[in-house]
């Protein structure tokens, strides 16, 4: 796999690394460690087969083309409509969510170096000046994510290495809660959070000199690194904290601080992480939105950038401390555009054959069933 290559599954990864190492502590420790991985798991694989079906839609309908361009060549004018605005609605309540915790992150560390921001203020700065590394263009994106995912990752290891040697291994088996279906209810959340697949269209355009075999390497490669980071960060969590404190967090400054008991500089670099795993999560979403947005409007820069980064804006600043609701609302849309809208356009050209010779994501009609099943679960567990 070429440097390319690698930086667009970083992307993948950075994308989904984002609000879920914030919302599955807040949400399935509080089950256990045995529960938690297992419902993982399956969210992950679900949602891998999910995105190796758009990868399908995407290379068969043309390299190159924006969501809306796919869905007008595979489901019509209707089709079209209706997976734009699922599309603009999951982007938008995304970069909401990305801002209320990236803000929240940035107020702290401004406090930190002894400047005074409001959450309100810090929103608007944090918005616009990464606003304008986004209408820079997908190579800058992927040149800069590369530099933070790497630090991301190191500051990863190292928060686990601190916590290592305090890890209370009876509170691995230890489950605050045995409501299976409040567990079921995280599903959502849980899925929302390996929700990369909206910036597979602009990857694909990005490598257009890739082949078929190496563009599915690059999604499954993306999707297993926030598998193992979940799994990890959730074992340090799980590990660590006292039951009753599980399940209590309601913001990203509440997590971190539950953690400076065992070091008193280990807040400092959970605060790195989080914030570098908020911003590459911004940057995926953000691409995919300004994309999608220079596809269907075809307008310069400036017009793109404004499209792209005020509504969601002005959303965060409207729905100050409701992280993990709009987190779960994000959730119920994802279902239908990442799973029920691939799987339509997949059936569609697979009905009527269109270019046979490019990749088809494996298992035939038995996985499009499985992915049909696994969005009605989502969808169920939401309505218990």
């Amino acid at each position: 796999m070429n440097t390319k290559l690698l930086g667009s599954a970083l992307i993948i990864s950075g994308t989904a690394l984002g609000a879920g190492m914030l919302a599955i502590p807040m949400v399935l420790a509080q089950f256990g460690l045995w529960y938690g991985t297992s419902l993982m798991i399956f969210i992950c694989f679900g949602t891998t087969y999910a995105a190796l079906l758009l990868l399908e839609a995407s290379l068969k309908t043309g390299s190159g083309l924006g969501l809306n361009s796919i869905a007008r060549k595979t489901l019509g004018k209707p089709g079209q409509v209706v997976t734009n605005l699922l599309l603009y609605a999951l982007l938008i309540c995304l970069l909401m969510a990305y801002i209320l915790g990236a803000a929240d992150l940035f107020a702290e560390l401004s406090s930190i170096i002894g400047f005074s921001l409001s959450s309100q203020h810090s929103q608007i700065v944090f918005t616009l000046v990464s606003g304008i590394i986004i209408a820079c263009g997908t190579g800058a994106v992927d040149k800069l994510n590369r530099a933070l995912f790497f630090i991301m990752i190191a500051s990863l290891a190292i928060s686990l290495v601190i916590l290592l040697p305090d890890i209370r291994f009876t509170n691995l088996t230890h489950a605050v809660s045995s409501d299976k279906t409040e567990l079921i209810k995280t599903s959502t959340v849980l899925f929302t959070s390996f929700g990369f697949m909206v910036v597979i269209p602009s990857l694909v355009a990005y490598n257009h000199e890739a082949d078929d075999k190496q563009l599915r390497n690059m999604v499954i490669l993306g999707s297993m690194i926030p598998l193992i980071c979940y799994l990890s960060w959730l074992f340090a969590v799980v590990g660590n904290l006292r039951p009753d404190q599980l399940g209590q967090f309601s913001n990203v400054s509440e997590l971190i601080l539950a953690f400076e008991d065992t070091s008193p500089w280990i807040g400092t670099i959970l605060s790195v992480f989080t914030g570098l795993a908020l911003l590459t999560s911004f940057f995926g979403v953000a691409m995919s939105l300004y994309n999608q947005n220079r596809d269907m409007f075809s307008q310069n820069r400036f017009v793109t950038y404004v499209l792209t980064f005020i509504l969601p804006l002005v959303g965060a600043l409207l729905a100050a401390d409701q992280f993990l609701a709009v987190l779960s609302y994000a959730g119920i849309i994802l279902v239908f555009l990442a799973v029920f809208i691939p799987l339509t356009m997949v059936y569609v050209i697979r009905r009527y054959g269109l270019e046979p010779m490019r990749y088809q994501a494996e298992g035939g009609k038995v996985m499009l069933l499985f992915s049909l099943g696994f969005g009605v679960f989502l969808i169920a567990s939401q309505l218990l």
